[in-house]
């Protein structure tokens, strides 16, 4: 299984086929990944652990356990931890293209937005 460390915490990806990846995502308290969005692919959240704030355009929305998000194609988007437990999420993406570089970076704590590495021209 492929594992990607991050500063904001872990990935795992659990399952993998041309259409869709299966991932399973773990968000340290206080901490959140970059403000972005795909070419490529949707996203589905499903929280198994912990509380999630999910941004999906202009919206803010709270995610508990056993609730979840879809994040369309194109659409900006941010996954936050504003817990104190680790927050643990199940991610499916399906589209044409799944690689970690269909990533477009708008602003990120981590100052990785605009790394021509991850993100896509």
């Amino acid at each position: 299984m492929e594992r990607g460390e991050r500063p904001w915490g872990t990935y795992t990806v659990l399952e993998e086929n041309k259409n869709y990846k299966i991932k399973r995502i773990e968000v340290n308290p206080g901490q959140r990944l970059s403000l972005q969005m795909h070419h490529h692919r949707s996203e589905h959240w499903i929280v198994v652990s912990g509380t999630a704030k999910v941004t999906c355009g202009d919206r803010e929305r709270i995610i508990n356990i056993n609730e979840s998000t879809f994040i369309p194609i194109g659409s900006n988007h941010r996954l936050e931890n504003p817990g104190v437990i680790p927050l643990t999420i199940i991610e499916v993406q399906s589209g044409e293209y799944l690689g970690e570089d269909d990533i477009v970076r708008f602003q990120d704590d981590y100052n990785r937005a605009g790394n021509e590495e991850e993100t896509l021209p």
